[in-house]
This record gives C-alpha cells, structure tokens and sequence, in this order.
C-alpha cells in the first residue's frame, strides 16, 4: 500500500477475533480460514481505492465546465461568479475587461459602484453602468443566479441607443429654435402692423409686408425640408427598384434648379446615359439641391458646370461645380450635419435652411452610393455623388413623370444650406 492509505485496523481486528470464535466453535480451520482471508482482503482493497469526492463538487465542476463551452461563443460579454469570484468570462468579456478579470473579485474588477452595489445585494437585478470600458460608454448589466453559488453577468452595451436618443432630443431642439425665428419675425411685424395707426406710411407697410412674406417662405421651406428629411430616413432601408434613364432627369433638375433668371451661369457636360436604379423624385431632388446650391453661393456671374459621367466603370458619377469663395477643410466634415451652416448669416438671407446637405446625404445612402466633398478657398467647391449603375439587359425606361407621379415645381425645391 501506498504511503498515503489508511489502515483498516479495527476491521482486521474484528475479522481475526471471527476467526478464532469460528475455531471454537468447531468450524473446520479451512473454512475459518478462507472467511477469514476475504474479510481481510476485502478491507485492504477498500482501502487502496481513492477517496471518492462529494457529489455536490463533481456536479458543481461539471457545472462550469459545460457552462464555459455554452458561453465562449457568445457575441454577448458573459461572466460567471462565484461567490463574487470570477470564475468564467467568454471570449466577448475578455476582449472589453482583459483576460486577467479571470480569478479577481468582480466587485473589484469592475469597480463602478452600480455593479459593485448589485454584487453586494447577491441578489436578481440589473445596473447601469458608466465608462466601463472608455469614458462616455453606457452598459447596462443584468446578473441571473444559477444556484446558491453561482450567478451570471450579462454586458449590454446601450453607448448606441443613447447616442441616437441624444440626437434626436438635440434634433427637436434645433428644429424649434429653427423655427421659432421666422414665427417671431413674422408675428412682430404683423403686431406691428395692427397697432400702427392710420398714418403708418405705404412704404413702410409694404417693407413689413415683404418680410413677412420672406420668413413665411424661408418657415415654409424649413417644415418641406424636415417633412422630406424624415420621410427619406424613414425608407433609408428599402433599396429603391426603379430603373432611372440618369442622365434625363440630370438635364431636367438641374435645368429647373436653374430657372430663367440663372440659365446663362449653367454649364451641363453629359458625356453618357447611364441607367440606375433609384427614387425618381429623391434623385431629382439631390441634383436640384447640388445646382441650387452653387448657383446660391458661387461667385456671381460665374458658371456652374454639372458633369455626368463613368467612375470605375460600374459607377454613374455627378459632379456639381461652383467658383464661389470655397470652404475651410475643418467645416468640411460637419457640412452633411443638420443645421450645420458654414455662414448663419449669409445662409439665412439666402433663404437655406441648413438640412439641404443632410437631405442629400441620406438620398445616396440610401441609393448605396457616395457622396464626397471638396474644397478649396477662393476657388470653389466641387461635390460628387457616386450610384452604381442598373444592369442593362432589361429595356430601358424614361425617367420622365407619368401621371401617377407628379412633376416638383422649382419652386418647391428643397434648398441647401
């Protein structure tokens, strides 16, 4: 036997005083012998064996072994404790807490005082935690009991859906004060004009008047272009099936973008005839916002060249060009931003609105296209709109509107901040 084995000394004992009774008795030595024989051999081999472990720990290991299999895949970051010792955290967990939470307390491994709290409570519940992982993150972490020892983390990272809570609370709040402007210019005038007396000159009443009608047309435009923007996220997933003769309804929009008064400054180069498929209003209304636009803020009397063309040979290309005083590389990257105006001043006068950028961006997105923008100051701004071409095997249809969908009067264009 082995160092390490009990010997079962009592039960020897007892076999051996059996033996010598069985002797007494008048059993034959042999027989008394063999009994003897297998009690102690049968005692010896028993206590050879290995101590058997407790059921409650075998279970208790079988338990986080197949747990850790179950969970590691998972794209959710999972943690399982023990008695607040993390004793499993999947490959998701790992990779936002590191691989040496694996053994620490978790009070201690996550150290906000919401998870620290929930911990402390050995308890069903969830948290809210801040910067877990970078400064600014939201995580929401819900904790399930297994048993009496065990309990489970789940990691949600809600950074995302704040984010979008933020940006429409922020969007409401621009869009308001957006309109109160033109609602308080307009009311002002029109108190004003009530409580003139009848010595208020014509003149003067016809300038009020023309304010009036001018904030009414720019609040007018501002709750077409909010109607439009939403409207366009609203399909933002649903890929458009139209087949679009491109280069039609380019000449068109630009064209009504133009108007007679600006004909003279437009400079069209339709070098192909590409077909896409598409929105026929929503496109429309991407090019009559790009003319519009460097018609508004190019230099006067300077042309404005519009360009369709191949890109990469799978790809319609648009370009809109303008001579105006160009824009700074660092407003660049904000011009797509609602309300975002690289001139409040100038833009207000002009009649924008500071979503035509916006409304624009999320038509290509929703084309599966590309917008980009460049820009260099005083010399101009060049925007391009990139859309993959239609397959060309089924027959090609017009671009014109037919009855069921009305034409957009220029007048009704959306204007570009």
């Amino acid at each position: 036997m082995g160092s390490g084995q009990n010997i079962p000394i009592a039960g020897i004992m007892l076999a051996a005083v059996t033996f010598v009774a069985l002797l007494l008795l008048g059993t034959e030595i042999v027989i008394a012998f063999a009994v003897l024989t297998v009690w102690v051999g049968s005692l010896l081999v028993a206590a050879g064996r290995p101590p058997e472990p407790p059921r409650a720990k075998v279970k208790q290991r079988l338990t986080i072994d197949s747990i850790r299999d179950l969970i590691e895949s998972s794209n959710t970051p999972l943690i399982i404790t023990e008695r607040s010792i993390i004793a499993i955290a999947n490959r998701a967990a790992r990779r936002i807490l590191g691989p040496h939470v694996i053994g620490q307390d978790a009070r201690v491994a996550l150290r906000q005082p919401e998870a620290i709290s929930l911990l402390n409570e050995n308890r069903q519940g969830e948290a809210i935690v801040r910067g877990l992982v970078r400064r600014g993150d939201i995580w929401q972490i819900n904790r399930q009991m297994i048993d009496e020892r065990l309990a489970m983390l789940e990691f949600i990272n809600q950074t995302a859906e704040a984010d979008i809570s933020r940006a429409h609370t922020d969007f409401v709040a621009n869009a308001s004060h957006e309109l109160r402007t033109p609602l308080a210019a307009i009311l002002g005038y029109v108190e004003t004009l009530q409580e003139g007396d009848a010595g208020l000159d014509t003149p003067t009443a016809h300038k009020f008047l023309g304010i009036i009608e001018r904030e009414a047309q720019r609040l007018h435009a501002l709750v077409s272009d909010l109607m439009s923007l939403s409207r366009v996220e609203a399909e933002k997933h649903d890929l458009p099936t139209a087949r679009i003769d491109f280069a039609s309804l380019v000449e068109r929009a630009a064209c009504d973008a133009a108007g007679p008064s600006r004909m003279e400054r437009l400079n069209l180069e339709i070098a192909v005839e590409p077909l896409v498929l598409g929105d026929l209003q929503q496109l429309e209304q991407v090019v009559r916002n790009l003319v519009d636009n460097a018609l508004k803020y190019g230099a006067p009397d300077t042309p404005v060249t519009v360009v369709l063309d191949l890109a990469q040979g799978d790809l319609a290309r648009l370009a809109v060009v303008d001579q105006g005083e160009g824009i700074a590389p660092e407003q660049i990257p904000h011009l797509t931003r609602r309300f975002y105006r690289t001139d409040p001043g100038r833009s207000r006068a002009s009649g924008g609105t500071g979503l035509g950028l916006a409304i624009v961006k999320h038509i290509v997105e929703r084309h599966r296209g590309r917008l980009d923008i460049t820009s260099e100051l005083g010399k101009g701004t060049r925007v391009v709109v990139r859309l993959p071409l239609a397959e060309a095997d089924p027959p090609k249809e017009s671009a014109l509107p037919d009855e069921d969908v009305p034409a957009v009067h220029p007048s009704e264009a959306q204007q570009l901040s």
